[in-house]
C-alpha cells in the first residue's frame, strides 16, 4: 500500500479509501490510485488485514446435530437454512465456516472464537437445552441461536412461532372431525415443547381430554416415524384417528409405515407435519403442513449475529408460521 501511495502521490490512508471505493475521496483520485493498483496487479493481504483488526471475517455455523436424536446434515430443511446463511453471509462481506461440531468440544468460545477461527457463532441444534450455551452467553461471546425464545436463557434466538404453529396444525384436525389426535416429537427440545403446547391448547379449546399415552416421543427421522407409526398407531393406539408430527420427516415415515398396513391417509388417518420440506409436496397424498420460512431465518441470523458484531442491540425475532393444506389432513 505504501508503494501505491508512493506512485500516486497520496497517503496510504487516501489508497486505503481508494481501493475501498470511498466517497470520502474525490472521483478523480480514487480513479488513479485504482488504476495505478491494477497496473502493478496489486492485491489486499487478507491474513494481514484480519491479522492487524483482529478479526477474521468469518461467521462460524456450528450444527449442534446428534444422529441419536434423528439429525442429519443432509436433511432437507437443513440444506435450505444453510443455504440462506450462506447467501447473507456473502452478502454481508464474511466467509463461512461450517462445522458438525463433536459433542466432546465443551468451550465453543474458545475453541471457536478465542482460537481465532471465527468473529462470531451462529448455532443451529437448539437441543436438550444445551448447557454450553448458556456459558457461552455468561461469556458474552458473539453467538445467536436459530430456535425457540426460552425463559431463564440469556441468549438470542431467530425461530418461528412454534406453539402457533402446533395449535393451528391440531386445530385443523379437530375442524376435519378427529378426536384422537397422536402427537409425535421430542418435546425435551424446546422448539418441540412449543409445539406440543399449542397442540394441547387447541385439544382444550376443543374440550377434548389430553390423553398423554398419545403422546409419542420421537426423533426427527423418517425412519423413527416409521417404527413409531408400527410400535403405537398400529398397536395400543388403534382408536387414534389422526396424528400430528413436529417434522416432515417424522409425517413422511408413518404415512409409508401405514400405507404398507393398508390404513388409508386420510380417510382412516389423518396426518399433519411441519417445516414444509421439499418433499412434503411429493408425498403420497400431499402432505399437509406447517411452513416456517427457512430462508427468511437465515437470512435474519446472519443480520442479527452482524449487528452483535457491531456492537448494535438485537431482540429475539419468532417469525410466523402459515398452515399449508393438503391432502393429508382430510381437506384439500
Amino acid at each position: 500500500m505504501s508503494d501505491i501511495a508512493r506512485l500516486a502521490g497520496v497517503s496510504e490512508a487516501t489508497v486505503s479509501r481508494s481501493l475501498k471505493d470511498s466517497p470520502l475521496i474525490n472521483e478523480k483520485t480514487r480513479k488513479r490510485v485504482q488504476d495505478i493498483a491494477r497496473e502493478h496487479n496489486y492485491k489486499i493481504n487478507a491474513a494481514a488485514r484480519n491479522f492487524r483488526l483482529k478479526k477474521t471475517h468469518t461467521l462460524a455455523v456450528v450444527l449442534l446435530v446428534d444422529r441419536e436424536w434423528g439429525h442429519e446434515v443432509s436433511d432437507a430443511f437443513l440444506m435450505v437454512l444453510l443455504g440462506s446463511i450462506a447467501d447473507e453471509a456473502a452478502n454481508q462481506g464474511y466467509d463461512l465456516l461450517l462445522s458438525t461440531n463433536p459433542h466432546d468440544v465443551a468451550d465453543l468460545g474458545a475453541y471457536y472464537l478465542e482460537s481465532k477461527r471465527a468473529d462470531g457463532l451462529i448455532i443451529i441444534g437448539q437441543g436438550r437445552n444445551d448447557p454450553r450455551l448458556d456459558r457461552l452467553a455468561a461469556s458474552k461471546a458473539p453467538f445467536i441461536v436459530w430456535g425457540a425464545e426460552v425463559e431463564d436463557h440469556d441468549y438470542f434466538t431467530v425461530g418461528s412461532d412454534n406453539r402457533q404453529g402446533g395449535y393451528d396444525a391440531t386445530k385443523l384436525l379437530i375442524e376435519n372431525g378427529r378426536k384422537h389426535i397422536a402427537f409425535l416429537g421430542d418435546i425435551r427440545h424446546p422448539e418441540m415443547e412449543h409445539r406440543w403446547e399449542g397442540y394441547r391448547r387447541a385439544l382444550e379449546e376443543a374440550g377434548i381430554p389430553y390423553d398423554e399415552s398419545l403422546v409419542i416421543p420421537t426423533d426427527f427421522s423418517r425412519s423413527d416415524g416409521y417404527e413409531k407409526a408400527d410400535k403405537v398407531l398400529l398397536g395400543e393406539h388403534r382408536e387414534c384417528d389422526a396424528v400430528f408430527c413436529v417434522s416432515d420427516n417424522i409425517a413422511l415415515g408413518v404415512m409409508k409405515r401405514l400405507s404398507e398396513a393398508g390404513i388409508r391417509v386420510p380417510e382412516d388417518i389423518a396426518i399433519v407435519g411441519f417445516d414444509d420440506n421439499p418433499l412434503a409436496v411429493f408425498s403420497t397424498p400431499g402432505l399437509t403442513t406447517i411452513k416456517q420460512d427457512i430462508r427468511e431465518g437465515g437470512k435474519l441470523l446472519v443480520q442479527n449475529l452482524v449487528k452483535v458484531l457491531n456492537g448494535e442491540a438485537i431482540g429475539h425475532v419468532t417469525m410466523p408460521t402459515e398452515l399449508i393444506v393438503r391432502q393429508s389432513c382430510g381437506r384439500g
